[in-house]
């Protein structure tokens, strides 16, 4: 099903759930594949920097964020190539079941005792797996909505499936306080994340062969060929729009702010802050944040589209980083607790407002053809920037995490990435870069 043959965009603006079947179908596979994504990671976060019979340091839990964002650095150029000649919809069902059985090895690690390299490699396959998914389901959405409605149901896809990655971090909590916090609980808990990839798997199922795309492939008939040049012809893709590239810019601020951020509030919650009443350290902590983010995202997806609609994607992108950057310095200088969990919630919701609008100018300016390819390129510069900016601060944070240097470091990137994308973007002439 093309976005041609879809209702018009003023039918479905306000119906997406309801009228377009292959719509809710894609959100379906989303919901699961994400719940399994926010149940891994919780699990594994449990496992490895919440757990008392391992220890923990700025270094390991570098390490960690590493696991989560290096595999599509890793294998994005290919997988790009991948889902720009494949059929995607066989694509999204084996990915989603190598992802359970990864999952089950994983988590067969953490119950045996497995540490260090050995157990970061097992989670590395399951999040390269997971990134290759996620790059699939972007790329097929401009196939089962109508273009014109791309920023609306990016933002409902996108943000609705953020939230359900949170919730399902939250099931994993609520599990691990009830199977245990050792090794044995972890690992069953981490195990729970098999059922949402076969479900995702499942539901992907359900859609014709060809229906999510490519519609041409614009290939080498040498496979080998096709995979190598991925890279180079994502790059070539994003250049040639401004819109695009000045987005990516933005990205790279915030991903690099956000994962420095993101750093020293793992430290802080583990070694630094105490229960405030209903304001909780450790695990749970982390519980929280990942709840004010969540509300963060949802909120973005609920404006997102009305702030494009009214002030143009370049103003809402520009509000975005001020508002992000105001949020590092106001709230998180002061290091404490609250102001820790409300700047929890203005950067995510901030930055999935940038997220999104980035998504859909790549979704609407870039071919089919090439999208896939720019969407894995996208993922994997975005993933080393986070992941060189949390190994440089790990590096020379303090165990306890107060580093207003870095606060300030974080602060000042965002606000060169407003001014990088400002200068980009006026290459586009169109109000709504």
């Amino acid at each position: 099903m093309t976005a041609s043959a879809e209702p018009s965009a003023e039918k479905v603006r306000l119906r997406l759930f309801v009228t377009l079947p292959g719509f809710r179908r894609l959100l379906l596979s989303r919901f699961a594949a994400q719940w399994s994504d926010g149940v891994f990671r919780a699990g594994l976060a449990g496992a490895v920097l919440f757990n008392p019979e391992r220890g923990a340091d700025p270094l390991t839990i570098a390490g960690g964020f590493a696991v989560l964002l290096l595999p599509y650095s890793l294998i994005g150029p290919f997988a790009g190539a991948l889902l720009d000649r494949w059929d995607r919809r066989r694509v999204l069902v084996l990915a989603n079941l190598l992802r359970a059985l990864a999952v089950a090895a994983t988590a067969a690690g953490v119950g045996f005792g497995v540490a260090g390299p050995q157990l970061f490699v097992l989670a590395l396959v399951v999040e390269g797996i997971s990134r290759f998914v996620g790059s699939g389901l972007s790329a097929s959405l401009p196939h089962v909505v109508p273009l014109r409605t791309l920023v609306t149901a990016n933002a409902v896809a996108t943000t609705s499936g953020a939230m359900v990655a949170v919730i399902g971090g939250g099931c994993a909590i609520g599990l691990r306080s009830l199977l245990g916090t050792g090794d044995t609980g972890s690992a069953w808990t981490t195990a729970t994340a098999v059922v949402g990839s076969v479900l995702a798997a499942v539901v992907a199922a359900r859609f014709s062969r060809g229906s999510l795309g490519p519609d041409a492939v614009d290939e080498p008939a040498d496979p080998v060929l096709a995979v190598a040049r991925g890279f180079a012809d994502g790059a070539k893709a994003a250049v040639r729009v401004p819109t695009v590239t000045a987005g990516f810019v933005a990205l790279f601020a915030h991903r690099a702010s956000y994962g420095i951020s993101l750093l020293l509030t793992v430290l802080l919650l583990r070694f630094s802050f105490t229960d405030m009443g209903p304001l909780k350290a450790g695990l749970p902590g982390l519980g929280q944040i990942a709840f004010m983010g969540g509300a963060g995202i949802l909120v973005a997806g609920l404006c997102t589209p009305r702030l494009v609609a009214r002030f143009g994607r370049r103003a809402v992108t520009m509000g975005s980083l001020l508002v992000a950057a105001g949020a590092q310095a106001g709230l998180g200088l002061p290091m404490v607790l609250p102001t820790v969990l409300l700047a929890s919630f203005l950067i995510t919701s901030a930055g999935q407002v940038l997220k999104l609008c980035v998504d859909s100018a790549i979704q609407a300016e870039v071919g089919d053809e090439s999208r896939g390819r720019v969407f894995a390129l996208y993922d994997t510069l975005f993933n080393i920037t986070q992941v060189a900016a949390v190994a440089v601060a790990a590096a020379i944070t303090p165990l306890n995490g107060r580093s207003p240097l870095l606060l300030i470091v974080a602060t000042v990137v965002y606000l060169l990435g407003g001014a990088g994308y400002s200068v980009i973007a006026h290459r586009d002439g169109r109000s709504s870069a």
